[in-house]
């Protein structure tokens, strides 16, 4: 009896097993499993032409690869000329002899390829499939060899380099100065310099003992001191003796130095654990501010006299807990390649320019510091109601004139002051809005700047190059075409590298001259694997925002299979703003966030809303301000509404939505104050809690107010709207995304809200991704898979039940 029976249930389990295995697929996931991330990575490969300028002259040389490899070309505008840097067949079999690895045209292995000074010498890297052989006294891991060579594309000749001709080391904490005769660096949080025999020194053996360091401050700590990284990072190995570098300014003259140093002593700390290390788990702290805390991080100006190796500190406070920032000139194309790109001030040998923002950014000043005096002195005021933002400074003739940006009649555009801060002419007016200036040509008098939304019926978020004339004169047109152009401009504003698309177009690139005038095209993106695996381009449309009246533009992303007669749920992709909008605008590659989860049976569409985006007017940009939680979601519910009433296809019973970061925020925000109309939401490393969220971004966008108190105090107020305060009123399905190492949105953020959902007796989902920080890195296409199975298990209420994850 108990043989049949242990007979019987054998027979059931591997009945069930083979239930299990022939199971079949369901055809929205094999759809998705052919747009993979490593299947996208051989479909398609450049689609921008990155310019690296010569040195000397007007030629510049770019990589391009194609479905049949790598191709490095030289370009030269006046001859009107592309051809070929290298012959790929003769390289491959000259490489294969030296490295003795082999190599065919289609595979060449060239990396670090750089451009020298004389304009035909070209160098690069091999690595080989060996391991280095150790010295003998270093007791290292292995390392793959690595071969050195020079090219001459003039002759065509090939040279092996030995250890003496290879380029020098390149230390990253190097600031050099403009005469090339010193380098600046912090060490223990305190600045030091060397000079440059001795940095030269230091690139043949970083033990020389000879090197001469000149320690120019004592007091630096590791959280007020020099060579201290603005990012979040961990601090506890700040002062370990290795060199860092100092963001800072030279004069033109090399006699002195000039950095920003913040005190962030008062700042309290937050800490993350990351699970992961080995062999124990290990807390990482950081110092963090968040919104209305009076500890808060104070800038200090320095200027050092290298001549006689002194510091003095600047005076700059007009108002409580202000911010203070340098202004650098434009670094040149040329300098690309250069080993030493020093940085220096914006001015001359005597003066130089800087802002000085108070906290609510509701008051910005340009700046200028002459030698010998204590004080920085203003010399133009911005001030509005909202805060505002700032674009660098450019200038003419050594700063006797300037250019400033400016927000202040409701539209970004351009003004021309003199050195003492007087309005000398308006340069560009109207409802269009100046992204930013790209280039002052000196000679002529000409500037050239990127805007965007002077064009009639082109969508305002297209960017354009224009130039005008100091005076406001001659504004032109450079880039026609109604496509969003990226452009790289050489540095005697003679020839423009431009390259355009759309979301629905094949990028390609051209070569303009200064007046717009073609001289040849440079590239067109192969997009033939791509289209053989049935990709197509997502449409374009235009809706209105809740008020009626505003225009708002999208992005829809439909399933390559797309079938007309069937209805599909709808999902939108969403970021608030205000720095940017969830749409893209140029042609971009497939993302787990829109085309490529599209292809698991949804329509996806993103859409800006009003408070979303700095492009356009002030109006739309400050809408949301003070209503940073609610703001933009009556617009998306407005738009998913008008395009389900346009196409028959979408299913305005079956709405999804989901963000990262702020959008995740405000997916949730959304799912809960319309639980009614959002049925699944997918939120992703939220900001929940703008309380527990950075300073600088909850501050300046959602606003903070400043009180004088009786004592004749400055305080700062900040009062904001949060999701764990409407998580009860969840109706549909959420499922809440994090890192576990998330320095910029802490993880409290959706743990706050998973603590209102627990009390509210609410279910939602919850996934933690070990190890990560902001973004998911090498866990993402894991998160892509989890997040398809939650949209297609709420919105079509199937979704595949195999254990494994589909392979990257």
């Amino acid at each position: 009896m108990k043989k049949w029976i242990s007979f019987f249930y054998l027979a059931l389990f591997c009945s069930g097993m083979v239930g299990l295995k022939a199971q079949e697929r369901l055809p929205e996931y094999l759809q998705a499993e052919k747009f993979t991330q490593s299947k996208l990575g051989t479909m398609l490969f450049s689609t921008v032409v990155d310019p690296h300028w010569f040195g000397q002259g007007s030629k510049f040389w770019y990589e391009y690869k194609t479905s049949d490899g790598n191709f490095w070309y030289v370009v030269d505008p006046f001859a009107r000329k592309k051809e070929l840097l290298f012959d790929r067949d003769k390289l491959a079999s000259e490489l294969t002899a030296i490295v003795r690895d082999p190599f065919d045209a289609q595979h060449l292995p060239i990396r670090n390829l750089k451009a020298k000074e004389d304009g035909r010498t070209f160098t690069f890297e091999v690595v080989s499939s060996q391991d280095e052989k150790p010295k003998e006294k270093d007791k290292k891991a292995k390392e793959k060899k690595i071969f050195y060579f020079a090219y001459d594309y003039v002759s065509h000749r090939l040279s092996h380099l030995i250890d003496k001709e290879k380029e020098p080391k390149r230390f990253g904490w190097a600031s050099v100065s403009p005469d090339k005769e010193m380098v600046v660096y912090a060490k223990d949080c305190n600045l030091y310099r060397m000079s440059m025999a001795d940095y030269r020194k230091l690139q043949k053996d970083e033990k020389d003992s000879t090197i001469v360091e000149i320690q120019l401050t004592e007091d630096g700590t590791e959280h007020f001191g020099y060579g201290i990284p603005y990012s979040l990072q961990n601090t506890d190995t700040l002062c370990n003796g290795d060199r860092r570098g100092v963001w800072g300014y030279w004069s033109p003259d090399s006699k002195y130095f000039v950095t920003v140093v913040t005190d962030e002593r008062r700042v309290k700390d937050l800490w993350v654990i990351n699970s992961l290390a080995s062999p124990r788990p290990t807390l990482e702290t950081y110092r963090y501010q968040m919104p209305g805390e009076m500890d808060a991080p104070e800038d200090h100006l320095y200027i050092f006299d290298m001549t006689t190796n002194t510091r003095k500190e600047i005076r700059t406070s007009a108002w409580k807990n202000q911010s203070v920032s340098l202004e650098g000139m434009p670094s040149k194309r040329k300098d690309r390649d250069a080993e030493f790109v020093p940085r220096v001030w914006l001015g001359d040998s005597n003066r130089f320019f800087l802002t000085r923002s108070s906290r609510d950014l509701h008051r910005i000043d340009v700046c200028t510091y002459t030698l010998g005096q204590d004080s920085i002195v203003p010399v133009v005021e911005e001030r509005m109601n909202t805060y505002q933002e700032t674009r660098p400074i450019f200038i003419f003739n050594g700063g006797k004139e300037f250019v400033q940006w400016s927000e202040r009649d409701g539209w970004a555009h351009l003004y021309l002051y003199d050195d003492k801060g007087n309005l000398k002419n308006r340069i560009t007016e109207g409802p269009w809005h100046v992204e930013r200036v790209v280039k002052i040509d000196e000679a002529s008098r000409t500037i050239f700047f990127i805007a965007n939304g002077r064009e009639n019926g082109e969508n305002p978020y297209y960017e354009h190059l224009y130039k005008v004339n100091a005076d406001g004169s001659g504004l032109q047109l450079l880039t026609e075409g109604d496509f969003f152009h990226q452009t790289s401009i050489d540095d005697d504003a003679r020839f423009i590298v431009d390259n355009y698309s759309r979301v629905n177009t094949i990028p390609c690139a051209d070569l303009i001259d200064r007046n717009g005038k073609k001289v040849m095209t440079l590239q067109e993106s192969d997009f033939s694997q791509l289209f053989a695996a049935g990709y197509q381009f997502p449409e374009l449309f235009t809706v209105k925002a809740a008020d009626g009246v505003t225009d708002l533009y999208g992005v829809m992303y439909k399933p390559f299979n797309f079938d007309s007669t069937k209805v599909y749920p709808i999902i939108d992709y969403v970021y608030p703003g205000p720095q940017v909008e969830a749409v893209y605008y140029p042609f971009t590659r497939m993302s787990v966030r829109t085309d490529r989860l599209a292809q698991a049976g949804f329509i996806v569409i993103s859409v800006g809303q009003r408070g979303g985006h700095p492009s356009r007017s002030k109006w739309y940009h400050n809408y949301g301000y003070g209503n940073m939680r609610d703001y933009p979601l009556a617009d998306h519910k407005a738009a998913v509404e008008q395009l389900a009433a346009r196409y028959k296809f979408i299913d305005i019973d079956r709405v999804g939505i989901h963000g990262h970061s702020g959008g995740g925020f405000m997916s949730t925000a959304a799912i809960c104050q319309y639980p009614d109309f959002y049925k699944a939401a997918v939120s992703c490393a939220g900001n929940h809690d703008n309380r527990i969220y950075n300073r600088w971004w909850s501050e300046t966008h959602h606003g903070v107010k400043e009180e004088i108190t009786e004592d004749g105090d400055t305080t700062f107020v900040y009062r904001i709207a949060t999701n764990p305060e409407i998580a009860r009123r969840l109706k549909g399905h959420l499922m809440l995304v994090h890192g576990d190492i998330d320095n910029n949105v802490h993880p409290a953020n959706t743990l706050r809200v998973v603590n209102a959902l627990i009390r509210a007796n609410k279910r939602f989902e919850l996934l933690i991704l070990p190890g990560r920080r902001h973004g998911f890195g090498n866990m993402d296409e894991y998160f892509y898979w989890r997040m398809v199975d939650f949209f297609s298990e709420y919105l079509k209420g199937k979704k595949e039940d195999f254990v494994d994850i589909p392979q990257r």
